[in-house]
């Protein structure tokens, strides 16, 4: 009897420290995770500390140049009264200012494509940062077991379809041929834009003509699709297309009538048709201008092309110049 006793807790014994090393396993790796969970955390918060500044210093560079196309514009207002103040009596020195203010302009333009291009940057930056705030939660979201749960990549063994049936993604029975073929992806507009300009600037005219057409497709709504318009028909300008860039010219005025270009484009009208020997037609297109912008750059230009001509900048009532 004592030894079948003395069997039996031995028996106890042994099935009571069985598991022992079983559950010291489990603690050790939930430690361990719950430590590598807590690394990813801290890094995650570095980095987004890190981007917070970034985006500080960014739009403080924004404000900045915000503030100095507003000195500028405050500049060129000031220049447009000189100009409308001399222009009768010195037509010569009003064209000279005129071609001045024709260069800040572009210049202007120029801090705009700055800012367009570091606008885009922050929307980057923003994305990222909202990737990486999603990824956090989902890694700090418990599983089933109480555990974090690691997100799943496409691909790897035991990832599932987005159908919730648990059949394995490389595994959903997809055929080549029913696979669709990935579509092309255009760069950033502001991006876009500046390498045309680049290539504009450099008269490489057939490159910056394909990649003006592009800004146009792709970006239809943005404001630099007007500008890329505009381009078009400057390429044709400096290229003596004159017929093709007063088409190009007619689009901006048309599809683009809030654009910063449209002054500077019916200007180029003008300039196109009398250029092409059609007098009366660029008379009209000049003075159309005026009519319609008379407080821009474009409109003393304008004026100062009449004058120059012997024009009346407002023909008399019942006259035809």
């Amino acid at each position: 009897m004592r030894k079948i006793l003395g069997t039996v807790a031995a028996l106890g014994s042994l099935l009571f420290l069985f598991p022992a090393p079983q559950a010291h396993a489990v603690n050790k790796q939930l430690v361990q995770l719950q430590t590598q969970v807590q690394e990813l955390q801290t890094q995650l918060q570095h980095l987004q500390d890190s981007q917070d500044q970034q985006l500080s210093v960014l739009q403080h560079v924004v404000q900045q140049i915000s503030d100095n196309v507003s000195q500028m514009n405050n500049t060129l207002t000031a220049l447009q009264h000189q100009v409308a103040a001399q222009n009768e009596s010195v037509s010569g020195q009003g064209t000279q200012l005129s071609t001045q203010m024709q260069g800040i302009n572009d210049s202007v333009d120029e801090l705009r494509g700055r800012m367009d291009k570091m606008a885009a940057q922050l929307q980057a930056i923003q994305s990222q940062l909202q990737n990486i705030n999603t990824q956090q939660q989902q890694q700090q979201q418990p599983g089933p077991s109480g555990q974090p749960v690691q997100p799943e990549q496409p691909g790897q063994p035991g990832a599932t379809d987005q159908s919730g049936t648990g059949t394995p993604a490389d595994q959903a029975g997809a055929t080549p041929q029913q696979a669709a073929p990935p579509q092309p992806q255009a760069p950033p507009v502001a991006q876009l834009y500046q390498s045309a300009m680049s290539d504009y600037e450099s008269a490489r005219y057939d490159l910056a003509s394909s990649e003006f057409d592009d800004v146009i497709q792709y970006y239809p709504q943005s404001d630099l699709a007007g500008n890329a318009q505009f381009y078009l028909g400057e390429i044709n300008y400096h290229q003596k297309k004159f017929t093709d860039a007063v088409k190009a010219y007619q689009l901006v005025l048309k599809q683009y009538a809030g654009s910063e270009k449209a002054p500077s484009a019916e200007l180029r009208i003008g300039e196109s048709e009398l250029a092409m020997g059609r007098r009366e037609a660029g008379i009209e297109a000049l003075r159309a201008l005026i009519r319609r912008y008379p407080q821009t750059p474009e409109a003393m230009q304008a004026r100062s092309r009449l004058n120059g001509m012997g024009v009346r900048i407002y023909p008399k009532p019942g006259a035809d110049q």
